[in-house]
């Protein structure tokens, strides 16, 4: 993630309760279609297991491009948590125009720092974190979410059983998090044995998102590998 300087955040909540069905869902952007050939969301999502009806969080969210198509993943009866902190709020330039005029009804705008995160204990079936995980080891004025805080509320937030999904750049393996600061990558192995090490059981990785013409050794920013970085997806449970 590149930070960008701390705008006012938006706490106002935006819950629509209408019913949302298949048949109604809304047609996705240009922009997010484009993206799918390289980030394989239904993939993903077949990977994590989401079935109809779960509760789930999309942490960090950003713009919210996952939540869209968890909203139509989980239907009517399930329910998204689009959630921010003040810093992905103040680059979430696109999310008004994805939740506008109730166009995923079952999608609420969830505004909150990590520390302040009050969902009701064991009640989320999955947690989603992509391409954020690496960020609990960067370091900048303003940014002050670390490792410890953020697995807590993410442990306390799921049921047991729930699935956590982990979506990050690969580093260079044995490299550890020394590149979440420059490259905005982590080691793969380190980040199973870190998530592991806060109370979540690993369940198994897919090698969907993994680009073997990834030069590990460049910023997920550098126009060779933008977009299309070699990415880890792991599965982690609640035991």
């Amino acid at each position: 993630m590149q930070m960008q300087p701390l705008r006012p955040l938006l706490f106002s909540i935006l819950f629509l309760s209408a019913p949302l069905f298949a048949a109604d869902a809304p047609p996705r952007s240009e922009a997010d279609a484009q993206r799918d050939a390289t980030s394989k969301p239904y993939a993903v999502l077949d990977f994590a297991g989401v079935e109809p009806g779960w509760q789930v969080m999309d942490m960090f969210a950003g713009n919210g491009y996952y939540s869209e198509i968890l909203s139509h993943r989980v239907g009517d009866t399930g329910k998204v948590y689009l959630h921010n902190n003040r810093m992905y709020m103040g680059f979430a330039d696109k999310l008004h125009d994805r939740l506008a005029d109730g166009r995923l009804p079952n999608v609420e705008l969830y505004a909150s720092e990590v520390e302040d995160i009050d969902l009701t204990p064991g009640s989320l079936d999955m947690t989603l974190l992509v391409m954020a995980y690496h960020d609990v080891y960067y370091e900048q004025e303003g940014w002050t979410v670390t490792a410890g805080p953020l697995f807590e509320a993410i442990h306390r937030s799921l049921k047991p059983g729930g699935v956590l999904i982990i979506i990050d750049h690969h580093a260079a393996p044995g490299t550890g998090n020394a590149h979440a600061q420059d490259l905005h990558r982590i080691d793969a192995e380190f980040a199973e044995r870190d998530i592991a090490s806060h109370g979540f059981e690993f369940v198994a990785e897919s090698p969907i998102l993994q680009n073997p013409g990834d030069d590990l050794a460049v910023s997920v920013f550098d126009d060779a590998v933008k977009g299309k970085t070699s990415r880890f997806v792991f599965k982690f449970r609640k035991p």
